[in-house]
């Protein structure tokens, strides 16, 4: 193979891989339902550890809790309520359209496949209302009442 190949390096980096500019919602829902994943997996380390400090005793577990009394984790608890309710409710979404439950009857498959995105776009808006619901409830439940 004496020929030379083109080798395309990705020159944007990180913001071309969150502003991808063509994609449709989905693709940004699916980007940040992994996100989100990342996210509860940090906070679920983070909650053993903090658990773990049970072991040293009453008076360590005491020192833990006092030090997380503060706006910053309590911010941070709403925010992994967030990341929970997006993930939750935009996994049943994608099982859901995996399971191809919103595909339609059988066609012959043509760019840009538009009966799918038609069948499914209106979903994951309703996922979305949901999820919004849930969080603003939430959120008046974390700093109103």
């Amino acid at each position: 193979m004496s020929a030379e190949r083109k080798i395309q390096r990705n020159k944007l980096g990180l913001k071309g891989w969150v502003i991808a500019g063509r994609y449709g919602l989905e693709r940004y829902a699916y980007t940040l339902h992994r996100i989100t994943g990342l996210g509860i997996l940090l906070y679920f380390i983070m909650h053993i550890f903090v658990t773990g400090s049970r072991l040293g005793g009453e008076h360590a577990w005491e020192a833990v809790l006092k030090s997380l009394e503060n706006p910053f984790f309590k911010f941070g608890e709403f925010l992994v309520f967030l990341a929970f309710a997006f993930h939750a409710l935009n996994g049943i979404r994608l099982v859901i359209a995996e399971l191809g439950l919103m595909m339609g009857k059988p066609q012959r498959p043509i760019f840009p496949y538009v009966n799918s995105v038609r069948r499914q776009r209106p979903l994951f808006i309703v996922v979305m209302i949901v999820a919004a619901i849930i969080v603003i409830l939430g959120g008046a439940d974390f700093y109103l009442l």
